[in-house]
């Protein structure tokens, strides 16, 4: 990565546009300006996004289908979506999103167990035509010209005509109509051959049954695996246009769900078909009235060539382009219009980072983070891995071996220096402290703004950074540091575009962009204190480093002051003072289930140590009629009010601010749910927990630690 003075950087780092914030679910980390990024499409603004349609593209390894799994569980999780995924890859004759969907509580049909009759009559008249079409134009794309169009059309009406066998009986021996049965039966013989592949060859029972043996429609997810078949064969556009109309015709009409996706992995198998590429595009131009989102996943643009299949890469609103090469990245800059500083970024795009375009004008790159369980289930490179791992077990590596060896001597070595302090010998033993005390000036310029002294605040920030660029360098932490503050600043006292401006420039230098929300970082020193060295007797150390213990200085991180590591009791105060520094986080969240119902729960110390803001979250799809948060004489109690006709749920939230003595002080708090049974005026059911700063949290009754939920930690 390029690192520039901070005056330069200002100037090159490209702007996230109007800071925007998404509504929906967590995704992960803008790495333009460090913060979360947020998106539902069918959450966000009709005016912004028009249509809710997606579009993701990206070389192998890149993490396109990782970011698409993690998308739609988390949509099925948070917000109670439905999803149907055609699937046609993956490792060991098994789809790629096998066992995502088994763990979000779907099912995965495989190929050729199922049936669906392209003659039933749950389908409208103009679909059962355009689905044998597809059928037809799939194993026989000459065959539908003007006259076997008609004589087909003439066919549907025979009253042999319901089921697939039938059908090619009518062609073969049509009635007379508006032509003599003789030409009918000559103009439609092309068209009998190729429905006769699905009745009597290699295709046969996959659309010749009398019944449609039609899989559920009220899944949270339903996987249609074809992963088995010859990516060659014409099964494949043939099985995706039957899918895409049970799905418009019968899913949609039955599903319940508040919204719906249609997931199509390696999406240019069915677009570059012109039979099912007209399905697709019908269903791209009216999902917005249906309540559906395509979400299409593909390696690169050119699968599809210079066919009319590009241009319906144009109506997805919501692009996600993975790492491809410098040709790739162009073309589809151009396509989408991207910026030019973005199309340079995605030839080095790491896997999980990607650059996302969302409606017109936002664009960012992000980088998607994953929880233990996602990163497990959307795990696609077991043989790869299985294959290393068995070259490491046979071939050692000698690099691992001196580096552990070295390793040993260093610890060997340490643990000597350790000794010799303890005995008062280490007098030639210098080393650089390590920057993980917080710069209380910092802090201070924060809460400036936050208690609306906007111009103070400003001041104290500009002084703090002329400070440390003079004692430390214009590019030292301490230095750059001081961006991040003055960005706080900026949002705080109502200038956002300054604050992703400064953020925008902390980032592309390569720093933590909101050092003081994430502690379990390094975080910037404070100046050196300037104290004479002589407990040691040593002027011939370098000015850079410091010597350890007779002039170590460590702030405190609350509001004490710095104090002077000496002797005895001291010392001991310090180095528990620097254990609450490493174990401090600031934050706990965890999910817990209570009367049936999922309540999410948070704790956020302030900064100040003066207070910690409890909140609980339950969805409106956990259907819960009563929530209550306490915390020692506080309460705070929310009842959903009664649904009407044709209303959603509504999330049930609440938040209470506790006082505390320090920033380190664990907080109780009793968390009260009503479930879908519960009646008003009785007690419901809670759980009383102790939830710490250093993102731990305790059952009060069994004593248990309680899983941290991260996702609920962005």
């Amino acid at each position: 990565m390029i690192r520039l003075p901070s005056s330069h950087a200002a100037i090159t780092a490209p702007l996230v546009a109007s800071s925007a914030r998404f509504p929906g679910i967590p995704i992960g980390r803008s790495l333009l300006d460090g913060r979360p990024f947020h998106l539902s499409p069918a959450l966000t603004s009709d005016k912004l996004l028009p249509s809710t349609n997606s579009i993701a593209l990206g070389g192998l390894g890149s993490g396109k289908s990782t970011t698409g799994k993690v998308r739609i569980g988390r949509e099925a999780l948070h917000h109670d979506h439905q999803t149907v995924v055609i699937d046609s890859f993956g490792e060991d004759s098994q789809g790629e999103w096998g066992a995502f969907t088994h763990y979000l509580g779907g099912r995965v049909i495989e190929a050729g167990s199922f049936t669906l009759n392209p003659c039933s009559p749950l389908l409208p008249r103009e679909i059962r035509e355009q689905l044998i079409r597809s059928l037809v134009a799939a194993v026989e794309p000459d065959a539908l010209t003007y006259q076997a169009t008609h004589a087909l059309q003439h066919a549907l009406n025979h009253p042999k005509a319901t089921n697939l066998g039938g059908l090619v009986d009518a062609l073969v021996h049509p009635q007379d109509g508006m032509w003599p049965a003789a030409t009918l039966a000559e103009w439609g013989i092309g068209v009998a051959i190729g429905l006769s592949r699905y009745t009597e060859g290699s295709l046969q029972g996959l659309f010749d049954g009398q019944d449609s043996a039609l899989p559920p429609t009220d899944l949270p997810i339903l996987t249609f695996d074809f992963s088995r078949l010859d990516r060659n064969s014409p099964a494949i556009p043939a099985l995706m246009a039957a899918i895409s109309c049970w799905a418009e015709h019968v899913w949609l009409r039955q599903s319940t769900a508040a919204h719906r996706h249609l997931v199509i992995e390696e999406a240019w198998q069915i677009l570059l078909s012109p039979a099912t590429s007209e399905l697709i595009q019908r269903l791209l131009k009216n999902s917005r009235k249906k309540g559906l989102s395509l979400d299409v996943l593909m390696h690169t643009l050119s699968d599809l060539g210079d066919s009319k299949a590009a241009d319906l890469a144009r109506l997805c609103e919501v692009v996600h382009i993975g790492r491809l090469n410098p040709e790739e990245a162009a073309h589809v800059g151009a396509l989408f219009g991207l910026p030019a500083w973005a199309v340079a970024e995605i030839p080095r795009l790491d896997p999980g980072q990607a650059v996302w375009k969302v409606g017109p004008d936002y664009v960012d790159i992000i980088e998607t983070v994953r929880s233990e369980d996602e990163a497990r289930l959307t795990d696609t490179s077991s043989r790869r891995r299985q294959a290393q791992e068995a070259l490491t077990e046979t071939e050692p590596d000698p690099t691992t071996e001196t580096e552990e060896a070295e390793a040993a001597g260093e610890v060997e070595e340490e643990n000597e220096l350790i000794g010799r302090v303890e005995t008062g010998q280490a007098d030639d033993w210098t080393w650089s402290m390590p920057p993980n005390v917080i710069d209380i000036r910092h802090h201070d310029a924060i809460a400036a703004a936050r208690e609306g002294r906007c111009s103070e605040a400003a001041d104290l920030a500009a002084l703090g950074e002329r400070q440390d660029i003079a004692a430390h360098g214009i590019n030292s932490d301490q230095a750059v540091s001081w961006l991040s503050t003055r960005a706080k600043v900026a949002e705080l006292c109502g200038s956002p575009d300054t604050a992703t401006h400064l953020r925008a420039t902390v980032t592309r230098m390569g720093k933590d962009v909101e050092w003081w929300n994430t502690p379990e970082k390094e975080h910037p020193a404070p100046p050196p204190a300037e104290h004479e060295n002589t407990a040691v007797g040593s002027s011939s150390a370098p000015p850079t480093r410091r010597i350890w213990p007779s002039i170590a200085a460590i702030a405190a991180l609350s509001l004490a002051v710095a104090v002077v590591w000496q002797h005895g009791e001291d010392d001991k105060t310090a180095r528990e003072e620097a254990a609450k520094q490493t174990s401090y986080k600031g934050i706990s969240a965890i999910d817990m289930t209570i009367d049936g119902a999922k309540a999410q729960t948070r704790a956020h110390w302030d900064k100040g140590g003066k207070f910690v803001t409890l909140s609980v979250l339950v969805d409106g799809y956990e259907r819960a009629k009563m929530v209550r948060l306490d915390s020692g004489e506080q309460t705070a109690h929310k009842e959903a009010k009664p649904l009407r006709e044709g209303e959603f749920p509504s999330t049930l939230q609440l938040e209470l601010k506790v006082p505390v003595k320090d920033r380190y002080q664990a907080v109780q708090l009793a968390v009260m749910v009503g479930g879908r049974d519960w009646k008003p005026n009785t007690r419901a059911p809670h759980r009383t927990i102790e939830v710490r700063p250093d993102r731990t949290a305790i059952d009060v009754v069994t004593g248990k630690p309680l899983k941290q939920h991260y996702s609920h930690l962005l």
